[in-house]
């Protein structure tokens, strides 16, 4: 048997790190590394005069290990204190602060090193601690609470990665310190014994205050603006649970961290963003964190020229929301795949029928809907499994020129959508569709304006309502409601269907060369849409392309043999002359003139 070259022992460890190194390192790299080695001595000495000592130094972090835990808390509030001051002599955008994790526990020691859990639960305890601030579990809390004046704020219990079992956490801070988050913690943390158990059902979103910068007075409450326009934006998308803004406009100091955040809010989901003005245009970063993993979804800048504030507002607001409903929805899709289909909650398998339905192949539409009628079985009663539903036989009557039977399944379960939850603006927009199919535009008009209403930045309601004024005659009018729907969702999934009307309009307004240039776009992303391909040679032919309207009339007829007529003359506009314009555009190629 070989011979143990280790011991185990008891042990307090720190966990140090620098915040911001990286970016450091990036302006001036010299200058960042001779910053860390002089708060690292810093850190020693505190250590040291504390009877601690550090050890395994690696990049920017600090590992230090203490027989006491008292002592190695007061360490902690030594260096920290003095790095602090240290850093307030230093230029803005050269300063360096620290946070730190500290746990008791069980530790193995070899050649001076210490390794074991414990020692891995300090350094994922660091990564949730404040800006110049100090996480500690809930074991290290039990021998510190009633031996220091210091103030402690339970955050609840986290899985920490390659922890098999949860970790309570608590922020300590120096007693009567008044720090700023110290302040946002305690406002709404938990009492310490009350767990924090992970919420059921759909995931709840939480929206912070954006940060307003450039010193402009007006930039403030432009950022705050937005941030408002957002909450009630996604409020209306019904099926994420959305942080009330008195509760996520507490945190505007982004130190603490997403994940200390998303967990004392009980969001998985962060929205955060910075606006800065200059001059005449403002610029809007803005990003979707998982508070679960600390991961990026999604991240976009927005820059627009400030003309109308209010409406820059709205805009803005509407096209985020849109974007954001889409991305949390797809972060869900990817979730549902982790978790095994006997656990699977209702919205779990709305989320994995999403999925296959977002595929659009014919194997994939019957799997979306077994999923859907699993999940109306489980709970007949929820309004998005019922919306979901209505989609998806909307979608099939689509395919099938306006089936009659599916028609009839839609209306009955928006129907019951409603009566489940009337500000809901998802089955009002499936009742206006189902009227654009009956032919009864003017009762569509109704259902999509009432959608519009609840949720002003449903890009399928304003794209129906564009179809709906199209069908009324009314392609003028029907234009801003298409190109709404493009700025509210740039990437949606049934984009080509959207561009396709817009180029109906363009063509009704003889504006040809936008109407081929439209169609285009749909068949950039739905080569077999046969809608946007035979507009696209009708408006060839009126704008006097005739070769390339021979050209792509081969096509057509190559990918639509079976092509009549009647299938253009079965759209429902409510005066047959559109109709008959729209086909006789077609025939200009057709007979070559």
């Amino acid at each position: 048997m070989a011979e143990r070259n280790y011991t185990r022992q008891l042990a307090t460890i720190i966990s140090i790190d620098a915040v911001g190194f990286s970016r450091l390192m990036g302006i001036d790299d010299e200058l960042a590394v001779a910053a860390f080695e002089e708060r690292r001595d810093i850190i020693a000495d505190s250590c040291g005069a504390f009877g601690g000592r550090t050890f395994g130094d690696a990049g920017d972090s600090v590992m230090a290990e203490f027989g006491s835990p008292i002592e190695a808390l007061r360490a902690a509030f030594d260096f920290q204190g003095r790095i602090v001051t240290l850093n307030a002599s230093a230029a803005q955008d050269m300063r360096m602060p620290f946070r730190a994790g500290i746990n008791t526990g069980d530790v193995i020691v070899r050649e001076g090193r210490l390794y074991g859990d414990d020692v891995n639960i300090a350094a994922r305890l660091q990564e949730l601690a404040p800006h110049d601030g100090l996480a500690i579990s809930e074991t290290t809390w039990h021998h510190v609470k009633d031996k220091t004046t210091a103030e402690f704020t339970d955050l609840g219990e986290f899985m920490l990665k390659n922890i098999a079992l949860p970790v309570r956490v608590l922020i300590a801070g120096r007693g009567g310190n008044g720090s700023a988050p110290m302040a946002q913690l305690v406002a709404i943390s938990s009492p310490l014994g009350q767990q924090k158990l992970a919420p059921k059902g759909p995931p709840a979103i939480a929206v912070l205050p954006f940060a307003g910068d450039g010193g402009e007075h007006d930039v403030g409450y432009m950022a705050d603006g937005i941030a408002e326009d957002i909450i009630y934006g996604l409020s209306n998308t019904r099926w994420l649970s959305v942080i009330a803004k008195s509760s996520s406009f507490q945190f505007r100091d982004d130190s603490l961290g997403t994940r200390v955040i998303g967990n004392a809010l009980g969001a998985r989901y962060i929205v955060s963003g910075t606006l800065t003005r200059n001059g005449g245009q403002i610029r809007l970063n803005t990003s979707l964190a998982d508070t679960s993993n600390g991961r990026l979804v999604w991240s976009q800048r927005f820059d627009r020229d400030l003309v109308d504030i209010f409406n820059l507002r709205d805009q803005i607001g509407s096209e985020i929301v849109s974007i954001l409903d889409k991305e949390v929805d797809r972060a869900e899709q990817a979730r549902t795949f982790q978790v095994p289909w006997e656990s699977l909650e209702t919205w779990q398998l709305v989320r994995r029928g999403r999925w296959h339905m977002n595929r659009r192949t014919r194997g994939d539409t019957e799997i979306a809907l077994d999923f859907f009628e699993k999940a109306y079985r489980e709970d007949p009663n929820s309004s998005a499994v019922l919306n979901e539903l209505a989609w998806w036989y909307f979608w099939r009557a689509w395919l099938r020129f306006g089936d009659s039977d599916d028609l009839e399944k839609v209306e009955q379960y928006a129907r019951k959508a409603l009566l489940m939850d009337s500000l809901d603006a998802r089955p009002h927009a499936h009742l206006g569709a189902i009227d654009i199919m009956r032919g009864e535009p003017r009762a569509a008009v109704e259902h999509l304006e009432e959608a519009i209403h609840i949720n002003p930045s449903f890009a399928f309601a304003s794209s129906a309502m564009g179809s709906a004024r199209l069908l009324l005659g009314d392609a003028a009018g029907a234009i801003p409601f298409f190109l709404g729907a493009e700025r509210l969702s740039p990437f949606d999934l049934y984009r080509f269907h959207n561009l396709g009307e817009l180029a109906v309009a363009y063509s009704f307004v003889e504006d040809w060369q936008a109407a081929i240039a439209i169609a285009d776009r749909s068949l950039n992303l739905s080569p077999g849409y046969f809608y946007a391909r035979f507009l696209k040679i009708g408006a060839l032919a009126r704008s006097g392309r005739t070769e390339e309207a021979r050209r792509e009339l081969a096509i057509f007829t190559t990918r639509h043999p079976d092509f009549s007529d009647q299938r253009v003359r079965w759209i429902p506009f409510v005066d047959k002359a559109a109709n008959e314009f729209l086909i006789g555009n077609f025939d200009a190629a057709r007979s070559g003139k």
